[in-house]
């Protein structure tokens, strides 16, 4: 009997699936792609064919045009070559989805990024048993243990209470965290406008149109300052302290991200108010979801590779790092 998964090849720009001559998440166009989200890290443009979720598929078609393209819902099973492809949600986003690739009663799980958290704006992350988990490990230390999210977003009410003369101008990634804080911002009954850098336009509008509710939105440029005044502002991380963050008034910056437990990384980034907000799961997260999943093997695909490989291993795991190439995590 060969090596388990021998049918499975990481290469630095992704992981080659032999038996189906297709590649997933790969970083460079590749004839036929199993993509498991819209994140530009994972889903880029001109590949020869794409399988993904229909909501997958709709933000690739905004970032990169309409794309060749076949939608694979949640549950449903592909034949390409000799393996059974199904897709299930990953929590990470709408539409992300953990990729299950079964061939000659083997089954391997490419998890993409994904967290446990509960998340308004997709369906939450489902437990696949396998003999090989493929995860992320981009919170991969003891130190990252996310707070609850709701606390954080009543940090932000309170502030943007307790100073009504200013703005909150929250810096949130333009897909999946930026319509997660509105989202979460609702949940705690802020039915208040909400404004928003014009950067974020058409994906909180795609949201809309794919069914998540956001409420009234806004474009904060052109509003007049005074009307700005006491109101919550959302932006890319990078506009947080640009030329178009100067017309707001008097604006507490903050960000949400799960890098914001670091202390020095919100100090860089002149935050004030760090919102401790991830869509990746924690320590404690990935080594439960290990737990659950109950594989054979272990392949971490990139982040923090070399504690969760400690920690597989201290609990008779087989593991192995990937060492794949293009991943980004800074702006979670």
């Amino acid at each position: 009997m060969g090596r388990l998964g021998n049918w499975i090849e990481p290469f630095p720009e992704g992981i080659y699936v032999k038996p189906a001559d297709a590649w997933v998440d790969p970083s460079r166009p590749k004839d036929r792609a199993l993509v498991t989200h819209g994140h530009a890290d994972h889903a880029r443009g001109g590949h020869g064919a794409v399988w993904a979720t229909p909501e997958t598929l709709a933000i690739m078609d905004v970032r990169y045009g309409q794309q060749s393209a076949t939608p694979v819902a949640y549950g449903e099973s592909v034949r390409l070559g000799e393996v059974d492809v199904s897709l299930v949600p990953a929590g990470h986003v709408l539409g992300s989805a953990q990729i299950v690739l079964e061939h000659k009663g083997e089954r391997v799980v490419v998890s993409g990024d994904y967290k446990r958290r509960p998340d308004p704006t997709c369906a939450p992350f489902v437990v696949v048993p396998c003999d090989i988990f493929i995860t992320e490990a981009t919170f991969g230390l003891p130190v990252f243990r996310h707070p609850d999210t709701g606390s954080e977003i009543d940090r932000l009410l309170h502030r943007l209470h307790a100073e009504p003369e200013r703005c909150v101008l929250v810096g949130a990634y333009a897909l999946g965290k930026a319509q997660r804080v509105i989202m979460e911002l609702r949940g705690r009954g802020h039915d208040e406008p909400i404004y928003y850098h014009g950067a974020m336009e058409r994906l909180c509008a795609l949201y809309e149109e794919l069914g998540v509710p956001l409420g009234d939105l806004r474009p904060a440029t052109g509003a007049p300052k005074q009307e700005l005044a006491g109101k919550i502002v959302i932006c890319p991380p990078g506009a947080l302290n640009d030329r178009w963050s100067r017309r707001l008034p008097d604006p507490i910056t903050a960000m949400a991200s799960g890098w914001m437990r670091i202390r020095q990384r919100a100090r860089q980034r002149n935050v004030e108010l760090p919102l401790v907000i991830s869509d990746h799961a924690d320590w404690d997260e990935l080594t439960q979801t290990i737990r659950d999943v109950a594989p054979k093997e272990v392949w971490i695909t990139h982040g923090r590779e070399d504690a969760l490989m400690h920690w597989c291993m201290t609990h008779q795991i087989k593991a192995r790092e990937l060492n794949l190439v293009g991943y980004e995590d800074e702006d979670d």
